[in-house]
């Protein structure tokens, strides 16, 4: 599929599932990105947190059973949502989900 972010973490907020009104699961939880990038020639620190959103009846449970701390490693694609106070934000919706060991 063209277009899919990889991004790889620890969960910093615990999974949290919650029901659409038609019955999908939804998961949501937060990851951390910390790694060493190159950037003009230089490495530089890279850092982010960022929403994750899994829904459906295959990826949801699965990104329930990750806890807090766990590294995994998030595919999928971007969007943005507003918070309950208006203001934008980006959350990465997963196609695929993956521990890392």
């Amino acid at each position: 599929m063209a277009n899919r972010l990889e991004l790889d973490g620890r969960v910093v907020r615990a999974p949290d599932i919650r029901y659409s009104p038609a019955g999908i699961p939804i998961t949501r939880f937060v990851l951390e990105h910390r790694s060493r990038q190159v950037e003009a020639g230089l490495s530089r620190e890279v850092y982010c947190r960022i929403g994750v959103v899994a829904c459906g009846e295959d990826l949801a449970p699965k990104a329930k059973a990750f806890g807090t701390d766990d590294r995994v490693r998030v595919s999928g694609f971007i969007e943005r949502t507003t918070n309950r106070q208006g203001e934008p934000r980006l959350v990465l919706h997963a196609v695929e989900i993956e521990p890392i060991d």
